[in-house]
């Protein structure tokens, strides 16, 4: 299953509990990128995907005590994580250009990347995407990342965010209904993991 590797994250864990920084830069090389890819799929900038990884991160070191292993795997709770991160950036840039909606417009200039960046259909396309989760409720977008993006399976995704699983599935079927009347041109979440009997 794609969102659950490194069966051995359990034994790691346990060492990283009592402080040990190398198991912990274990963990980081591994799970890394899968961290970086799910906070790039809701900002486009790779400096901000980059920074929410190293936040999730860190929270992971800060609250190590707690953190929830799942079938072996710390990485469904480090995805979850970025989740919550990445609302929280989203809040943090929104007020960010409150403020400078208040300022003076600047004068305008042509830019040439702009240019190319408009003629970029799949960038649009995945702009809109993130647009669409944003305005999703926070458990939605989660089931929606453990159990389609990351093809978990509702069982294990009811684990990892400590909710019944008939929950899971009523969210799961929610969502993707919602996201059916965002994006009505396309439908990104209806692929792998709707045929094999994650749903």
């Amino acid at each position: 299953m794609g969102g659950t590797s490194g069966s051995d994250d359990e034994a790691l864990w346990r060492q990283v509990v009592t402080g040990d920084g190398n198991a912990f830069t274990l963990i980081f090389d591994r799970h890394r990128d899968a961290v970086f890819r799910h906070a790039g799929r809701q900002f486009q900038l790779s400096h901000v995907a980059e920074d929410i990884t190293a936040m999730v991160f860190y929270e992971a070191w800060r609250k190590r005590l707690f953190v929830r292993i799942v079938d072996g795997s710390v990485l469904p709770w480090l995805l979850v994580t970025t989740n919550y991160v990445a609302r929280n950036q989203a809040r943090h840039e929104r007020r960010h250009r409150n403020l400078l909606a208040h300022l003076p417009a600047p004068e305008q200039v042509d830019d040439i990347a702009d240019t190319y960046a408009d003629e970029d259909a799949s960038r649009q396309r995945a702009g809109q995407v993130r647009q669409a989760l944003a305005k999703l409720r926070p458990l939605d977008r989660d089931v929606l990342t453990l159990c389609v993006l990351e093809e978990m399976t509702t069982r294990q995704a009811a684990i990892v965010l400590d909710v019944p699983e008939g929950t899971i599935k009523s969210r799961l079927s929610r969502a993707k209904t919602r996201l059916g009347v965002l994006l009505p041109a396309m439908s990104p979440f209806t692929g792998r993991a709707a045929t094999e009997g994650n749903l």
